[in-house]
This record gives C-alpha cells, structure tokens and sequence, in this order.
C-alpha cells in the first residue's frame, strides 16, 4: 500500500512541474512578444544639428546651443523614445561656445556635460545624405546660429523636410532653427510654412545679441516673408506654437516645450 501512494504522489509531483513548466514557458513567451511588441512601437526621432562653426566674419565661432539640443533629448530618451542624430558634415558638429558659458546652464546642459555616452553619440552624428525620412516618426531641429548658414539652404535638409511633412510626420524646430523653413516647399510649390502659425528667434532677440548685422537673415522676418502666421512673446520669454505638423519655438526657454508638443503629437 505505501508502495501505491508513493507512486501516486510521484506522478501528480511530474503532472504538477509539467504544468509549471509549460505556465512557465507560456509567461517567458508572452514576455518576449511584449518586449517585442513595445519595441515595433517605440518612436523614433531624427535629430539634425548644424555643421557650421563661424560666426559670419566676425573671427567668432558658432555651432549648436545646447540646451536647444539637450532638454529635448533628454525629455524624449527618458519617455522610451529612440533618437538619432545627423549633420550635414557628420561627426561632431560644432558647439556654440556661449551656450556653454556659465549663464546659459540648465539641468540639461548640466545633465549633457556629465553625460559620456551622449557626448560620444553627438561625436558619431549621421551624415544628412545618407537619412531617409522613411525611417523616423518625426524630425527635430535645434537652434544655434550655425543652421542659418548651413542647414537653410542645404539641399538634404530641404528634401527631407519635405519628405516628412508630406508623409504626414512632424517637424519640429527651436530657437535659430526654423531658418530651416527659409526654402521648404508645400507639395503646390508655396513655402511650406504659409498660413501656418509659426514662430523663432526674434528680430528684438538678434538685436540683443548684438548680431543683426552679422546674420545672413533675421529669422522671424524669414518667416513672415514666406506668408507664415508669425507670434512671439517677450524676449527670452518661453513661446512654442504648432500648427498641424509643424512644431516651433521662439528661444532656448522654449526647447522643452516644443519637445513636449512633439512627444504628444507622436502618441
């Protein structure tokens, strides 16, 4: 008789682990197809800095500011979102060395200068050439004064903002940045921002600065010139606008705002 119970208890023992096993296995592939799932839905975002480094001919230098680059990079990463980065040049674009100067940090830039990985991501930036928009939800420029003299006129840039826009994805730009609408065009030949509400740095911003005479173009009078629906707030006032794809703003204050704008487009 205890030879019959031992091996009853012995065979509900194995039926018991089967069924573990198999309830184990079943979670493991639920998980894998989760992970899988999340990771077929992760945004991913193309970020396009200036490769162009002098100040006009003032023997100064410029580049990209960072916290134009860093808030929303940071804002974005930490939501699970993907980001690539590119320059007309590839490799390392260059930093305006204002935007790294004591009173213009931010918890971002401050965040950026102790991040290694980031910088040696920024060092590696895709060349302009070789995106194509097909690969990324959306497209994110940050400002600087280098994208008046390069990323304006660029022929990679033009096509593929207008790449995006036509396959109905958001583009995005702060600060200096929308001088990269300066050539766009809608799919009727129009400027891509006419009739669109817009914003960038303002002509009272530049004057500020000291470098209206210096720039290519003033931004904001860019904008208006190509029939945009231009708004601005009070210098150095944060002011973010979107209308329909088009995402902007006015200032470095406002870099996180459009980036919380286009986070909530993506979703």
């Amino acid at each position: 008789m205890k030879k019959v119970v031992i091996a009853f208890v012995f065979v509900v023992g194995l039926i018991s682990c089967g069924k573990n096993t198999q309830k184990k296995t079943t979670n493991q592939k639920e998980n894998t197809l989760s992970n899988t799932e999340k990771k077929e839905h992760m945004k991913h975002v193309l970020f396009v800095l200036t490769s162009h480094e002098d100040l006009g001919n003032t023997g100064h230098k410029t580049g990209f500011w960072i916290e134009e680059f860093a808030a929303p990079y940071y804002l974005l990463k930490d939501k699970g979102v993907k980001i690539t980065l590119a320059s007309p040049k590839g490799g390392q674009p260059p930093i305006d060395p204002k935007s790294n100067e004591p009173e213009s940090q931010t918890p971002a830039t401050k965040r950026f200068k102790d991040d290694t990985e980031t910088q040696q991501i920024l060092a590696k930036t895709l060349k302009l050439s070789e995106v194509k928009a097909s690969d990324y939800d959306a497209v994110f420029y940050p400002g600087g004064h280098g994208p008046l003299w390069d990323l304006a006129t660029d022929e990679h840039s033009i096509s593929l903002i207008e790449s995006f826009y036509h396959s109905n994805k958001p583009v995005a730009a702060v600060c200096h940045a929308p001088a990269v609408f300066k050539e766009t065009k809608k799919a009727d030949g129009s400027p891509l921002v006419k009739g669109k509400k817009v914003t960038g740095f303002t002509n009272s911003e530049e004057a500020a600065v000291e470098l209206t005479n210096v720039v290519p173009f003033l931004v904001q009078d860019m904008l208006e010139k190509n029939g945009g629906i231009y708004s601005k707030k009070d210098d150095w006032q944060k002011h973010a606008v979107q209308d329909g794809l088009l995402i902007t703003g006015q200032n470095p204050a406002s870099s996180e705002l459009v980036a919380e704008m286009l986070l909530e487009e993506l979703k």
